[in-house]
């Protein structure tokens, strides 16, 4: 991605008040940028959308402005700016160069997702050069790489609906500057595919696989007896005392950056077993050693 560099004076914070926030929305067409705009505005953000990136260096002004209410501002800024979205990744950098807190949004979804509510909209694509839909879809994605490697949190909307999309949001974006990050753990089965929303990935498919035990496959990773296999398998204590040690780690650089939502994924062949255990002690491990509201999911117990 290329553009001219977008560059606008540091901006320092009047004695007595507040952090500005800045929030800046972006992702793919059809992921649910709209939607996610809607809920900030509802959280009291100033929201401007399709803003070309030259002028973010107002949105900084009236942030920083003397005597100004307004201290959340959010830019919906893609691919629709044409020749000026070169510049967005420049002007996030300056953007994070100011005293202002800055989080960017990416939205994104899986492509027949993308195909599905275009088709349904009947709108054409604004990446489409003639080629159809999936093309514009493809094309977007390649623009986006770097962008969506900026990203302070990352929304994947393939299965969420507006209502879930607008948890996800007010999860991350509701409370002050101090708001606590929240953790989700979620468990999967690699043969449904890996979870895109994932900040971490945990790949346990090296433990036994309690599958093959007549007596044990009708059972879940939540059933005690499952457990107690796992339990009794010589690489579980010390792949646990493993990765509770990183976590412990990682988990206070994310909440030092001021990251909001972190999602860890823990998967296995079918979702059910390992997986599903795994999830379960690492939860239990962050819930008695953080402070942290921590959540549990087990995306595809159930679907064998």
């Amino acid at each position: 991605m290329t553009g001219s560099v977008v560059e606008f004076p540091r901006r320092h914070i009047p004695d007595g008040r507040l952090t500005p926030s800045i929030a800046v929305i972006t992702g793919m067409s059809g992921a649910g940028r709209t939607q996610a705009a809607k809920v900030l505005e509802d959280l009291d953000y100033f929201v401007i959308d399709n803003l070309p990136p030259a002028l973010f260096g107002k949105v900084v002004e009236l942030a920083f402005f003397p005597g100004s209410s307004v201290q959340k501002f959010a830019v919906v800024a893609d691919v629709r700016g044409r020749e000026f979205f070169g510049d967005l990744v420049h002007a996030i950098h300056d953007l994070r160069d100011t005293e202002a807190t800055v989080r960017v949004v990416f939205l994104e979804a899986d492509d027949d997702t993308l195909v599905r509510r275009y088709e349904a909209s009947r709108r054409r694509h604004p990446a489409e050069d003639g080629g159809g839909i999936l093309e514009g879809i493809k094309r977007e994605r390649e623009l986006l790489t770097e962008l969506r490697g900026m990203a302070d949190l990352l929304l994947d909307t393939s299965t969420l609906n507006v209502h879930e999309l607008r948890d996800r949001v007010i999860g991350a974006f509701g409370d002050s500057d101090e708001a606590t990050m929240h953790v989700k753990l979620v468990s999967f089965g690699f043969k449904y595919g890996t979870p895109r929303d994932a900040d971490l990935v945990m790949d346990v498919r090296f433990l036994p696989n309690p599958h093959w035990d007549e007596t044990l496959r009708p059972f879940s990773g939540k059933d005690a007896p499952v457990q107690e296999f796992l339990r009794s398998q010589d690489a579980t204590g010390p792949f646990l005392d493993a990765f509770c040690d990183l976590l412990d780690v990682t988990v206070p650089g994310y909440v030092s950056e001021g990251k909001r939502y972190l999602t860890i994924a823990i998967g296995c062949t079918g979702g059910k077993h390992r997986s599903v255990y795994v999830a379960e002690r690492i939860a239990e491990h962050l819930t008695r050693t953080t402070d942290l509201p921590v959540n549990v999911s087990h995306r595809h117990l159930g679907e064998e």
